[in-house]
């Protein structure tokens, strides 16, 4: 079966669209997603899929909090932001205004819904995202909530390329020259 069919239904569900954040110590990270779901009724599970290219992905095999972020229709510019940089390369976090959360993780202060969670399993296999289930420990909503999807931000060029799988640790972690 070749992939046109496949690719010509997804893009026909247009998912709404995501930002995950997470923190390893004092390395915050954070992507723009678009695969995410509930998962289990009880318990509470949402789970996401974060690309292995991702800085996110690597920060988030070490840490035991993320959060989820859902973006409404006026967000385009934050998921420009955790959509096309890179978090090798930019901290994304000093680009925008947050909290942090009493886990740890880093809060989106322009995103009223979201959801902090404790991460219970992460499934890897042969594909280029890992599956994050976690355990819903905070969950913050408001009001009129119109959701933010991949046909609207079809001008966004991607931090990294699909098949990308940077090893940690990222570019601007790196000690100066001087430093060494």
């Amino acid at each position: 079966m070749g992939s046109d069919g496949f690719d010509a239904l997804m893009a026909a569900l247009d998912p709404p669209m995501a930002i995950v954040t997470t923190a390893v110590g004092d390395e915050r990270a954070g992507c723009l997603i678009g695969f995410h779901a509930q998962n289990s009724i009880d318990p509470s599970r949402y789970c996401v899929w974060i690309s292995k290219a991702n800085h996110t992905h690597r920060a988030i095999l070490h840490s035991p909090h993320l959060a989820i972020h859902f973006l409404t229709s006026a967000d385009h510019d934050l998921a420009s932001l955790f959509g096309e940089l890179s978090g090798d390369q930019v901290d994304k976090f000093a680009l925008c205004d947050t909290t942090v959360h009493e886990s740890g993780v880093p809060l989106l202060d322009r995103c009223p819904f979201f959801i902090v969670g404790r991460r219970v399993t992460l499934l890897e296999d042969e594909s280029d995202h890992a599956c994050v289930i976690f355990e819903p420990i905070d969950v913050s909503t408001g009001e009129n909530f119109a959701a933010l999807h991949l046909s609207d931000l079809t001008d966004l060029v991607p931090g990294h390329p699909v098949h990308d799988r940077a090893a940690p640790p990222t570019v601007r972690a790196q000690p100066e020259e001087a430093d060494r």
